[in-house]
């Protein structure tokens, strides 16, 4: 499906995600150390730390910023991340079901896998990132944006989603099997397969976007259209 440029949003526009801008000032240097796994990690930043393979059930982080930061399996069950930055992060596999995130943003990172089924995110921006399967099933999502975003699998399937906007970004495959949307702006992805079509009830397309999802509905339900 093509993608065609997104209107900028007015001030007027109730349908766009509402995002605050992210300060984090005054932050002093962490080491995976200074980390306690399913308590509370507050105003720290973490450069170049490895936390692959780090038990981090239930953990909290809050106020805090990530660079350059590798999280392989780490066990992120449960977390929450509250007010936070996390650029370039890098993860083939990111295991964080369940997980909450509010007041986010994750920049310029690479994630393979991203297991967030049954997670909350609440005001989050991912922008400039690349990512594989990302694994949103059953969760809840409001004011968030992808921008500029490379994405081969998006799996919102039975997930409740709310002022969702896309910018420049290639979705490769979407699935909204179940899920419920409400204000959700697909004009700015190119999407290429989409799963679950009728999911998209409460999704702001573009024309050109819903002439290729009537094709696409057609080829679901077996009816042969011809010229």
């Amino acid at each position: 499906m093509a993608r065609q440029s997104r209107p900028a949003p007015s001030s007027r526009d109730q349908s766009a995600p509402r995002l605050d801008p992210l300060r984090l000032d005054g932050l002093d240097t962490g080491f995976a150390g200074d980390i306690e796994p399913g308590g509370r990690t507050e105003g720290l930043t973490f450069e170049g730390t490895d936390l692959a393979g780090l038990a981090l059930e239930g953990t909290t982080f809050a106020e805090c910023s990530f660079r350059d930061v590798a999280a392989h399996d780490a066990d992120l069950r449960s977390a929450s991340f509250l007010d936070c930055r996390l650029e370039r992060l890098g993860a083939p596999r990111l295991a964080a079901p369940r997980s909450r995130w509010r007041g986010v943003e994750v920049e310029a990172s690479r994630i393979g896998s991203a297991e967030l089924y049954d997670g909350e995110f609440r005001g989050v921006v991912l922008r400039g990132c690349k990512l594989g399967y990302v694994n949103l099933r059953g969760a809840s999502l409001q004011d968030v944006l992808f921008a500029d975003c490379a994405i081969d699998e998006l799996d919102l399937g039975g997930a409740t989603a709310t002022r969702v906007a896309f910018e420049d970004t290639t979705v490769e495959s979407l699935d909204v099997t179940h899920a419920s949307l409400t204000d959700v702006d697909v004009r700015g992805a190119r999407l290429h397969r989409v799963a679950g079509v009728d999911g998209l009830r409460g999704a702001i397309l573009s024309s050109r976007q819903a002439v290729e999802l009537a094709e696409l509905m057609a080829a679901q339900l077996g009816i042969d259209v011809r010229d």
